[in-house]
């Protein structure tokens, strides 16, 4: 029995999706005349309740593309040091937009209001960039699946007003986000002038993520992602599958997260694991005792049991629950990690 932790984005497609995508109507949606990607935009952009939605083939497209639509070459946006916009696209914002980013020391993955205020740049300055968006990832990929307090996010908000800067929310993971604080998409609707979700992580798809906004800003997303190369022809059979998944997946994410609690309860119990990170969806990362094992000859270790996991460098190791991992394959992971 092999055991994929690498990731959410290992998944299969269900039975009851793949049948969806087979039964799909699809049209040419370059044209904009496929009913299903149609249909999954308007479903998603009612869910935040926004004017307009597009669908894209990749997380990176669509934030790369809200990054263009918010900033001129030359400009700064401001993120945490964790933010996968900064770690994990490639150098896109600064290739992509001509933009830089302004780093902050946050708490995994997450900065304060005042953290988001002191990281302005003057705008009469004309020496430093000119400060132009926030950027916020939730839940935070590189700080453990940790959730934002929705209270900080209003209060970022604000400054975000007062100053004049656009607000995008990398929401790749924001539906575990909502599952675990009991959180709606009207309420992040309201707040950010952007909004990226995922499909193909907890939800389970094969392909796609989803970008909102005004009317207006949609309309130059749709050029920006002619630019990024990421039109699609007969992209319906992939939308189903997001449809699908919006109507089923959503709620049996709470099993992801409780499993990887588990895990992590686990690993907190072995010698040779020096510290886990606070668990509160469906990422675990913990760090182990050097003296002891090596990060590598764990990674092999557990790869010798069929078990596959990842190092993210700097000392942590990441484990990702997800919906084909199974209750069978959890108590097996269980019983061989107590058995090292």
């Amino acid at each position: 029995m092999t055991i994929n932790l690498i990731s959410d984005t290992v998944t299969k497609p269900s039975s009851g999706m793949l049948d969806a995508m087979m039964r799909a109507p699809v049209g040419d949606d370059v044209f904009k005349q496929d009913p299903t990607v149609n249909e999954l935009e308007k479903k998603v952009a009612e869910m935040f309740k926004k004017e307009r939605a597009l669908f894209f083939p990749s997380g990176t497209m669509a934030n790369q593309t809200a990054i263009k639509l918010h900033t001129q070459p030359g400009e700064q946006l401001i993120c945490d040091k964790y933010a996968h916009v900064f770690n994990y696209e490639g150098g896109g914002v600064s290739f992509n937009s001509g933009v830089s980013c302004r780093l902050v020391d946050g708490d995994r993955g997450m900065m304060t209001a005042q953290q988001v205020e002191d990281a302005i740049n003057p705008p009469d300055f004309y020496h430093s960039p000119l400060t132009s968006l926030v950027c916020i990832e939730n839940t935070t990929n590189k700080g453990g699946g940790a959730c934002w307090d929705f209270e900080e996010l209003k209060r970022i908000k604000q400054v975000c007003s007062k100053n004049k800067l656009a607000y995008h929310l990398d929401g790749a993971r924001l539906w575990n986000a909502m599952v675990k604080r009991g959180e709606n998409p009207q309420q992040y609707g309201e707040l950010f002038d952007t909004i990226s979700v995922c499909l193909s992580k907890g939800l389970g798809c094969p392909v796609g993520s989803v970008l909102v906004g005004s009317a207006d800003l949609m309309e130059k997303a749709l050029r920006v992602r002619k630019i990024f190369g990421g039109g699609m022809r007969q992209a319906g059979y992939l939308a189903a599958a997001g449809i699908y998944a919006l109507d089923h997946h959503i709620s049996r994410l709470a099993k992801d997260h409780s499993r990887a609690k588990e895990i992590g309860e686990t690993l907190q119990n072995l010698a040779f694991v020096k510290r886990v990170e606070p668990i509160e969806t469906n990422i675990v990362i913990f760090q182990v005792n050097e003296n002891l094992i090596s990060e590598l000859s764990l990674v092999q270790k557990l790869k010798s049991h069929d078990v596959h996991f990842i190092s993210m460098g700097q000392g942590k190791l990441r484990m990702v629950t997800h919906m084909d991992y199974t209750q069978e394959m959890h108590e097996k992971l269980l019983d061989t990690l107590n058995k090292l």
